[in-house]
């Protein structure tokens, strides 16, 4: 990618939406697991708490690993950045994987498609390509970035 001196007219991240944060994942996780425990407490010293044992045991590691597995998909976003010569967009996929995709915005279309599976499915056209921006926003949110794409876009030509 590109890195330029100068000061972009729009530089923005989009991430998905994130109700809590890592700590708060894992107080959560252990609250959990703590009210998965006590309905074994009360079978403590008999056959059926060593019956309930490795299912109260599993169903904690299986949450630990869910919740794991959820903080590596939390890695998912994208920059996008427009100057008058060029638009930029770098999508940073949840396994490291980066996306670059790049084009002059005198030539970028933006387009909202209605009739998509996905409600406001947004796309970029230009430079031969077209990418989707934002799978993971709200359809009202797409809606507002196509928006403020547009005016930037305006700008810029």
């Amino acid at each position: 990618m590109v890195q330029r001196p100068d000061d972009p007219l729009l530089s923005m991240t989009l991430w998905p939406h994130q109700s809590l944060t890592p700590k708060g994942l894992e107080f959560m996780s252990w609250m959990i697991g703590i009210g998965l425990a006590i309905p074994a407490f009360a079978f403590v010293g008999t056959a059926a708490f060593w019956g309930m044992l490795p299912f109260v045991i599993g169903a904690f590691l299986l949450f630990r690993f869910m919740i794991h597995r959820n903080q590596r998909a939390r890695r998912l976003h994208e920059e996008l950045s427009i100057w008058p010569d060029l638009i930029t967009v770098r999508r940073y996929d949840p396994d490291g994987t980066i996306h670059n995709w790049q084009a002059n915005p005198y030539w970028v279309s933006v387009t909202l498609h209605d009739n998509a599976k996905i409600g406001n499915y947004l796309t970029l056209k230009g430079a031969g390509r077209e990418i989707e921006l934002g799978a993971f926003l709200t359809p009202e949110e797409r809606v507002t970035l196509a928006h403020d794409l547009r005016r930037a876009l305006a700008r810029a030509k």
